[in-house]
């Protein structure tokens, strides 16, 4: 029998595991529930795909992340290992196709979001899986002491009622205590057990600086870095314009969000995955299931909400193991910003029931209908539509999202699907009928296999350049035929996707866990308290992050700004060494110099950091002033 070991070197090319998952994939195998807590970039994905390759069934996998379903699946069958994905956006006939074939044919991993679990055909078919092993990754998302709690999660623990054999792995990057001790009360685990490595990454330092300059502090940051790094902001227009800003002062960049097009994402992804560009300015919609090794820096320009989402964002960097930084430009001014953020995140009930109402009339749904049913979610469309306001209206959606009422995913990105549903013999008359049908018919059936069996991706621009159509008049035949129930046809998606969990009530009627809604906000209100303990420092920023997660250890790192601050060191940007070479030059070729000429010596963008080191020279009197120069001291 193989071992985890020759999997390891078989699939995946690695002589050996990394920290914690050779023991996780241990107690799988021994058949004990695990809750395995690793890292970001700790390789969570191994510890079930393996032991998936040596069992004779199949591994369910539980997750609420769209693009990173896809991403696993993709990987799993670039290394010819049968997987699949079953998520909110998918017509009931791709979700039939695929339950079919995790039953009969053979998958080796089926990946479901918590959603799908609800309805009856996934619970009859589940029931009939060869089922080894039940993986709920993103595992923290289960409990209310969560940073990102889906109440969907808490339906996973039905599935030990459907196949009661299999053990449960859970996988999360981050949980504090509280959450440790919910993940495995609610996937009734027997008995605790927990596989956890040190959140400590000896790699990674951290900084925090609060300038008002944002764009130039984080080019200097960035100037010089070796490497990639992401930047993250929460606007999308800032993607754009701090993507700009950067590419004018040489740092080649690009802006990626979520409102883009899927094959602009893809292609940026790509791009930046192989080094055609340095800086990913991005919102936090990028970054899951990025395996890009030389990430040496991950920057945030705002304030993130919690604890718990900087520590996974900013673990993006360093995944290779070398040295890497983490750097949040912020201070007072960004925690007034997030308090009064933390005002709109909970808007009032009435505000709640008006957003749930509006949503009734956007998609036309008769009350008591709309069951599990998903559609293309536009949050500015619906918003103006409706004279919401966009930010606030997400807060209510988050709010009916937890109460169990609807769930709300990222962009969903689905090719165009075609399935010839007639006879050959039926089709046949449709084709000596219309001539441009028999041209389509004929191009399609050359173009794509199995398109009676069932829904094949097609692209239109391929069957324009196969007929010579246009895309109008090759939508409008597919329509047609559709219509005619000659053909099933789902156009292209790359939309977020809202699904009503339950079908559609009187909003006045909705109710509500007070209890919950008030646990809920003060959970948040703690950690933007524990944020704000970050923010303002202390020993070390890296022991700060340790303790939030209930980790004993108090050694300081060394190397993070608060340690450099206490040991009399001045924190290294690469920006500054290029100018702190060329200011040494300049006073190794004269010893005074009036400050208008060492500016007019730099670019623009690099006067402020000529400013701020010149300073730092005069007061460790390094220089002095006298006279309107500047002297260097023997």
């Amino acid at each position: 029998m193989r071992t985890p070991e020759d999997i390891l070197k078989t699939h995946w090319g690695y002589s050996a595991f990394r920290p914690g998952q050779k023991e996780s994939i241990i107690s799988i195998l021994d058949g004990k529930d695990t809750l395995t807590l690793l890292p970001t970039g700790g390789g969570k994905s191994i510890c079930y795909q393996i032991p998936a390759l040596m069992g004779d069934g199949m591994t369910l996998v539980i997750s609420p992340l769209i693009a990173l379903m896809k991403d696993q699946v993709d990987q799993l069958r670039k290394r010819n290992i049968r997987a699949e994905a079953i998520h909110a956006g998918m017509s009931y006939t791709q979700i039939d196709r695929i339950l079919d074939n995790a039953v009969y044919g053979g998958l080796k991993v089926l990946f479901v979001s918590p959603e799908r679990l609800k309805s009856d055909l996934a619970e009859a078919r589940i029931k009939q899986m060869p089922i080894d092993l039940i993986a709920v990754d993103e595992a923290h998302c289960i409990s209310q002491w969560g940073y990102d709690f889906r109440p969907a999660y808490l339906e996973i623990a039905q599935i030990r009622e459907w196949v009661p054999d299999p053990p449960v792995l859970a996988l999360t990057a981050t949980a504090i205590p509280e959450v440790v001790r919910d993940i495995q009360e609610k996937l009734l685990f027997p008995r605790p057990n927990v596989i956890q490595t040190s959140f400590r990454r000896e790699n990674l330092s951290f900084f925090v600086e609060d300038r008002p300059d944002k764009e130039q502090a984080m080019c200097n940051w960035l100037s010089g870095l070796e490497g990639s790094a992401i930047v993250y902001v929460r606007s999308r227009k800032r993607t754009q314009d701090y993507a700009v800003f950067l590419e004018e002062r040489g740092i080649s960049a690009a802006a990626f969000h979520a409102g883009m097009d899927a094959p602009v994402r893809f292609s940026l992804q790509e791009a930046w995955q192989q080094g055609k560009f340095r800086v990913m300015v991005a919102t936090n919609a990028f970054g899951m299931g990025i395996d890009k090794a030389d990430v040496r820096m991950v920057l945030h320009m705002d304030l993130p909400d919690s604890l718990e989402a900087y520590y996974q964002e900013a673990g993006r960097a360093g995944r290779d193991g070398l040295p890497a930084k983490a750097v949040l430009l912020a201070g007072p001014r960004d925690l007034e910003k997030l308090n009064r953020q933390f005002q709109d995140r909970f808007p009032p009930l009435q505000e709640i029931r008006q957003v749930y109402r509006a949503l009734g009339s956007y998609y036309q749904l008769a009350y008591g209908s709309g069951e599990l049913a998903s559609f293309d979610f536009d949050l500015l469309d619906f918003s103006s539509r409706y004279q919401l306001v966009p930010v606030r209206t997400l807060s209510a959606l988050r709010i009916l999202e937890e109460s169990g009422w609807l769930s709300l995913t990222e962009s969903v990105f689905s090719p165009a699907t075609l399935w010839l549903k007639s006879s050959p013999q039926d089709l046949y008359q449709y084709q000596l009928k219309n001539k441009k049908i028999d041209l389509l018919i004929k191009s399609v059936q050359r173009l794509y296999q199995g398109l009676y069996q069932y829904p094949v991706a097609i692209q239109i621009s391929q069957i324009m350049v196969a007929t010579g159509m246009s895309e109008k008049t090759i939508l409008q035949l597919i329509t047609f035929l559709s219509q005619s129930g000659i053909v099933d046809f789902r156009p292209l998606k790359d939309k977020p996707q809202l699904t009503f969990i339950l079908a559609r009530q009187d909003p006045d009627h909705l109710i509500f866990d007070h209890a919950l809604l008030d646990f809920r906000k003060e959970r948040q209100s703690d950690r933007i308290e524990a944020m704000t303990t970050y923010l303002e420092g202390g020993q070390c920023r890296q022991a700060e992050i340790l303790h939030y997660f209930g980790e004993k250890d108090e050694a300081t790192c060394g190397q993070c700004d608060l340690c450099l601050a206490r040991q009399g060191a001045e924190i290294q940007r690469p920006a500054d060494e290029q100018v702190r070479r060329k200011l040494e030059q300049l006073f190794h070729q004269q010893e005074e110099w009036p400050p208008a000429d060492i500016l007019r010596s730099f670019q623009p963008e690099q006067h402020q950091q000529v400013k701020r080191l010149l300073q730092h020279w005069c007061d460790e009197g390094m220089i002095r002033e006298n006279y309107g120069k500047l002297i260097k001291d023997r």
